[in-house]
C-alpha cells in the first residue's frame, strides 16, 4: 500500500548528508532494518509533476533491494565484515534517497523545478553511491536464490550504467516560468492561457493549492541563506500569488478544506499575546520599560515615530529590543503541545518585506490591481467576499503590499461593505472589510488616507457600534487603536463620543476577544488628557472595575493612563477600584502587580489622605506591599517603595510632607491644581 504524501512531517531545515549515521545492530537487526528501510521506499509512488523519471528509476531500483533483503533473512548466516560494513553504507544511501524524495514531495513545487537539473543530479550520485557498493557486495557468498542473484546483477548493471537524466518537459517548464518572470518584472502583465497551462502541468488546480504552494515558498525562504536564493523565491511569491488571483475562484477561510491548525482556533493564554496585535508572539522582544511585545509589532510601532511604550505610555529611554528567550521558549512548548506550527508560524514574518525583488513587487501591483477591479466591478456579493478577504491577507504580508492596495483606490471601495444593509445580510462580507481595513491601516500613510476619507472613517466607527459580529466589532477596535497611533488622529478619535460609546460598550459586553480589542484602542486613547477627560465622563472608571477580575493587566495598565491624564476627577472615581488593586498586587501576574502599584501610587498622591487611608485599610498591605519589593520588576519594587514610605508618612500624621507638595486641603480647594510627580 502506498505511503500517503502526508506522513511526512514539515521540516524547516533538512539534515545534511552527513545527518545520519549507521546503527550499531547486530547482523539479523541490521539485515532487518534494511528491509522495512527499502520496503517503506519503494511503498512510495514516484513523483507525480516533477522528476519523475527520476524517482521511478531510484524507487524500482529499491523495490530490488528489498526482495534481496528478505531473502538473506531467510537463510541467515554468519556475515563477515566487509558485508557488514557494505550493509551498513547501504543503510545511509537508503536515508538519503528516502530524505531526497520527502523533500521533494513535501517542499514547494516552484522551487523544485527550478532546481530541476541540481535534484536530478543527487538523484544520479546516489544511484553511484549504490553501484559501488553493489560492486563490493559478495553475491556468490551469502547464498542466495538463482532468480534474487539475477534480480541483484540486473541491478548492479543498471546502477553502473546509469546517466544523468533531464527531462526536456521540466527544462521548458522551467524556462517557461523564468520568461514570465522576466516579462512581469518589465511590467508585462502575464498571458492567462500560458499561464494556465504552465500551472496546469505543474499540478495547481485550485486557490487552496495556490495557498498551500505559496505557503512552501515562504518556509524555503528561510531554508536559504544567500540573498540570491531568497530573491528568487520571493519573485515566484509574486507569480504564485497573482496566479491564485486571476486563475482560480477567490478563496475564503469557510472554502479552505484542509487548515493547518493556527493560534487563532485555540485559546491562546494572555501572557502569550502581543499587546499590540493580540496575536500569539512568535519572537517576543522587551522594551525599556520592561513590558514585552511581538518584535514585529513593535518595530512597526518604533518605526511609525512612537517613543514611548504602548502599554504605560512611558517614554521609552532606549529602543533597544531584548529578546525574550525564556518567554520564547514557552510559546514554543505550548504551541508543541496544541499541535500548531509554531516555526512555520514564525516563518511567516514575510521576508519580502526586508529584500526587494522587482519582479515580485510588479506581479503584487498587477495582482491587486486585478483584485481592486474585479471587487469594483463585481455584483455578487459572494464573489466580493472573496476577493476581500483575499485583499485582506495579502494586506497583511509586507508594507509594499498595503502601500500598493491603498494606491489602487481600494480603501474607498472597501468602504462601501462596512455599513448595517451588509452586515446584516453578509456579515462574512463585512467581518473581512473591516479587517481589510485593520490591516491596511498599519501603514502610516495609510491612516492618513483613512482618516480623510470620510465613508471609510465613518465606516468603521459605524462597524464598532452596531457591527454584525463580535468579530466585526473587535476588528474596527483595533482599527480605532491603529489609527490612534498617530497622536492627531487620537485627538480627534478621542472627541468623537460614538468612538468612545462603542469601545466603552464593547468592553463591557463583548467576548474576552473583542473586549481586548476595547481595552486597548482605549488605553491608546486615555494618552490624550482631552480624551481621558471624556473617557472618565462615560464611566471608563466604573467600566474598568467591572472587567478588572476577568482581564486585570489590561484594566490595571487602563486605570494607571486614566489616573495619570484624566486629574483629580479620575482620581476621586479610582476610590472603588483601591481595595481591587491592592488584591490585583497581591494576586496578579507581573505584568498586573506592576500597574497596580504604579496605579496606587498616582492615586495617594494625587488623592490626599482620604485615599491613603483606603489603601491603609487593606488587610496585610504591608506584607504585599513587602512581597512586591522582594520579587517584582524593576519598576514595580520602585512603586512599592514608594508606597511603603507614604503609608508610613500617612501613619506619623505628615500629610503636607508626604504627598510632595500635595495636600488634602490643597486638592480639595482646586481640582485643576498642579501636582508635582516624581520620576517613573
Amino acid at each position: 500500500m502506498a505511503v500517503s504524501p502526508q506522513v511526512f512531517p514539515p521540516r524547516k531545515r533538512r539534515p545534511s548528508a552527513g545527518a545520519f549515521i549507521p546503527p550499531k545492530f547486530s547482523d539479523q537487526r541490521l539485515l532487518q532494518t534494511l528491509l522495512e528501510l527499502s520496503q517503506e521506499i519503494s511503498s512510495l509512488k514516484p513523483l507525480q509533476f516533477l522528476l519523475k523519471r527520476n524517482s521511478s528509476s531510484i524507487l524500482r531500483k529499491t523495490k530490488i533491494l528489498a526482495i534481496l533483503f528478505e531473502e538473506l533473512l531467510k537463510n541467515p548466516i554468519l556475515f563477515l565484515s566487509p558485508t557488514l560494513l557494505c550493509f551498513e553504507e547501504m543503510y545511509l544511501v537508503l536515508q538519503r534517497i528516502k530524505t531526497l524524495l520527502e523533500d521533494c514531495v513535501n517542499g514547494s513545487k516552484m522551487w523544485l523545478l527550478m532546481q530541476s537539473d541540481s535534484v536530478a543530479n543527487k538523484f544520479h550520485e546516489l544511484t553511484v553511491e549504490l553501484a559501488t557498493l553493489l560492486d563490493i557486495f559478495p553475491v556468490k557468498e551469502v547464498g542466495i536464490s538463482e532468480e534474487v542473484e539475477e534480480l541483484f546483477l540486473l541491478l548492479r548493471k543498471q546502477c553502473s550504467t546509469d546517466k544523468v537524466f533531464v527531462d526536456k518537459r521540466d527544462y521548458n517548464l522551467r524556462h517557461d516560468v523564468l520568461t514570465m518572470i522576466d516579462r512581469i518584472q518589465k511590467e508585462i502583465v502575464p498571458n492567462h492561457t500560458k499561464l494556465a497551462v504552465i500551472f496546469y502541468l505543474l499540478g495547481f488546480s485550485s486557490s487552496l493549492s495556490c495557498k498551500e504552494e505559496i505557503e512552501n515558498l515562504e518556509e524555503e525562504v528561510q531554508n536559504q541563506k544567500d540573498e540570491k536564493s531568497k530573491s528568487d523565491l520571493i519573485a515566484l511569491i509574486g507569480l504564485v500569488r497573482y496566479v491564485k488571483c486571476v486563475l482560480f475562484e477567490t478563496s475564503t477561510p469557510a472554502s479552505d478544506t484542509r487548515r493547518k491548525s493556527l493560534a487563532s482556533d485555540v485559546n491562546v493564554p494572555a501572557d502569550f499575546r502581543c499587546p499590540i496585535s493580540l496575536d500569539l508572539m512568535r519572537d517576543p522582544v522587551v522594551v525599556a520599560t520592561g513590558q514585552t511585545y511581538d518584535r514585529e509589532s513593535i518595530s512597526l510601532w518604533i518605526e511609525s515615530g512612537h517613543n514611548t511604550c504602548p502599554k504605560t505610555g512611558q517614554t521609552l529611554v532606549h529602543s533597544n529590543l531584548i529578546p525574550n528567550r525564556a518567554l520564547k521558549n514557552l510559546i514554543a512548548m505550548w504551541c508543541r503541545e496544541q499541535r500548531i506550527l509554531f516555526e512555520t508560524a514564525e516563518g511567516n514574518r514575510r521576508t519580502n518585506r526586508v529584500i526587494k525583488n522587482k519582479a515580485a513587487l510588479e506581479a503584487n501591483k498587477m495582482t491587486v490591481s486585478f483584485l481592486v477591479n474585479k471587487m469594483s466591478a463585481s455584483r455578487s456579493m459572494e464573489e466580493v467576499d472573496g476577493v476581500i478577504y483575499e485583499l485582506r491577507a495579502l494586506a497583511k504580508t509586507s508594507s509594499d503590499s498595503r502601500a500598493c492596495i491603498a494606491e489602487a483606490g481600494a480603501i474607498p471601495v472597501l468602504a462601501r461593505f462596512l455599513g448595517p444593509d451588509i452586515g446584516s445580510e453578509f456579515p462574512d462580507l463585512q467581518v473581512n472589510a473591516v479587517t481589510a481595513m485593520l490591516n491596511l491601516s498599519i501603514l502610516e500613510a495609510n491612516k492618513t488616507r483613512i482618516m480623510e476619507n470620510g465613508r471609510a472613517f465613518n465606516g468603521v466607527i459605524e462597524v464598532l457600534r452596531s457591527g454584525a459580529t463580535w468579530e466585526a466589532k473587535g476588528n474596527a477596535a483595533a482599527t480605532i487603536f491603529s489609527l490612534s497611533g498617530v497622536h492627531s488622529y487620537r485627538k480627534r478619535l478621542g472627541r468623537k463620543t460614538r468612538v468612545v460609546k462603542g469601545l466603552m460598550d464593547l468592553a463591557k459586553s463583548g467576548p474576552t476577544s473583542s473586549k481586548r480589542d476595547a481595552l486597548v484602542a482605549i488605553l491608546n486613547l486615555a494618552g490624550d488628557r482631552e480624551a481621558a477627560g471624556r473617557l472618565i465622563k462615560e464611566g471608563v472608571v466604573d467600566m474598568i472595575n467591572e472587567v478588572i477580575n476577568e482581564m486585570p493587566e489590561e484594566a490595571a495598565a487602563m486605570l494607571e493612563m486614566v489616573v495619570k491624564r484624566g486629574g483629580i476627577v479620575a482620581v476621586a472615581a479610582a476610590y472603588n477600584a483601591i481595595k481591587k488593586l491592592g488584591v490585583l498586587m497581591r494576586e496578579g501576574s507581573e505584568i498586573a502587580r506592576e500597574s497596580a502599584a504604579a496605579t496606587l501610587v498616582t492615586i495617594c498622591r494625587k488623592g490626599g489622605a482620604d485615599m491613603v487611608a483606603e489603601l491603609a485599610s487593606i488587610m496585610g498591605i504591608e506584607r504585599i506591599i513587602w512581597e512586591l519589593l522582594g520579587s517584582g520588576t524593576m519598576r514595580a519594587r520602585r512603586k512599592a517603595s514608594i508606597l511603603l514610605r507614604i503609608l508610613r508618612r500617612w501613619a506619623a500624621g505628615l500629610d503636607d510632607d508626604f504627598f510632595y507638595g500635595h495636600s488634602t486641603a490643597a486638592t480639595a480647594s482646586s481640582a485643576s491644581s498642579t501636582t508635582m510627580v516624581l520620576p517613573a
